[in-house]
């Protein structure tokens, strides 16, 4: 079985084979000298780093190089890791909630306030067509099956067409309750059912999977407000994470859609997807940069435990080369 910084290694494999090819494999060892320099500058820029983040790491790099004429490319590579460890601080969300405490007590683990006893933890899952969320919400309903946590899932992606049956498909094969309508049904209606049944069951976490949307297209924007108001009377904290699911394939684009989400639903954390399939893996520090909301898991691959939890180390060592 993989380790997570394996998993980190084989889902950024695009990245780091891009930066190797241009670089043409400077972090293998050899000394660097004035044209490496400009080849890691194309290669970083290449790979969607950002100005700011380029410009600090061959700060660094060339700072060391006048220190040091013999500078070897490994040394480069542990240099571009410390930033983008320092540039990253902060960046890791922590996933809490979940827990069912007794009757009678209550749970300060959510941050959108106190949990009533016996109430699930809901995570709302949002974001543009293609981004990746059904299959985002399978995985990490997988994910905290797997670390023991009891979850439910609701199908509130009543919009497109299939989209019940997609999610249905990944549910039934990775064993994981649902509870869904039909496509045209009242999302809302489908929330407050879920919510209903996550609670009668004893489930502590309700992950809901809502429908792709464009910033720009009012009343699926109103549709998600909906969604929030009728969870609201169950749970006036609920849903306690609202997470948006951005494909990070897209970079810039990405920033100014999550930039209006934020505005509309005061996001709470990021989930990065499809990492494993562009060479632009370094958009997650730019996404962090200029949203600073928290990315709590990066898509690494197609399978149920290719959704890892964001590590800021296994990403910089991955991105550059270097072993665990």
């Amino acid at each position: 079985m993989f380790s997570i910084f394996k998993k980190f290694q084989a889902g950024l494999t695009k990245t780091v084979t891009a930066i190797a090819v241009q670089t043409h494999g400077l972090f293998r060892g050899r000394r660097i000298d004035a044209a490496s320099l400009a080849e890691l500058e194309e290669a970083l820029y290449a790979a969607d780093f950002g100005v700011a983040t380029t410009t600090e790491i061959l700060a660094e790099v060339k700072a060391a190089y006048r220190q040091d004429a013999e500078l070897k490319g490994q040394q480069v590579a542990a240099i571009g890791a410390a930033v983008l460890r320092r540039v990253l601080a902060g960046s890791e969300g922590k996933l809490e909630g979940g827990a069912r405490p007794p009757d009678g007590l209550g749970s300060e683990n959510a941050p959108g306030g106190r949990v009533p006893p016996g109430n699930p933890t809901v995570i709302a899952l949002i974001g543009v067509n293609g981004s990746g969320k059904t299959t985002t919400t399978a995985k990490l309903a997988h994910k905290l099956k797997g670390d023991g946590q009891s979850v439910l899932v609701a199908a509130c992606d009543t919009f497109r067409a299939a989209a019940i049956e997609q999610l249905k498909s990944w549910t039934d094969r990775l064993k994981i309750e649902l509870v869904a309508s039909h496509t045209g049904a009242d999302a809302a209606a489908v929330a407050f059912d879920a919510w209903q049944a996550a609670k009668a069951r004893g489930h502590g976490w309700l992950i809901i999977d809502t429908a792709g949307r464009l910033h720009t297209k009012g009343n699926l924007m109103e549709e998600l407000a909906k969604i929030g108001r009728v969870l609201q009377k169950n749970d006036p904290a609920a849903p306690q994470h609202r997470w948006l699911v951005v494909d990070g394939s897209l970079g810039a684009n990405s920033i100014e859609q999550a930039k209006v989400f934020h505005q509309n639903f005061g996001l709470t954390g990021l989930v990065v997807t499809k990492l494993d399939g562009t060479s632009r893996g370094g958009a997650i520090v730019g996404i962090w940069l200029q949203l600073k909301i928290p990315i709590y898991f990066i898509g690494l691959g197609e399978q149920p435990d290719d959704l890892q939890p964001f590590s800021a180390d296994n990403y910089a060592r991955a991105v550059f080369g270097l072993e665990a």
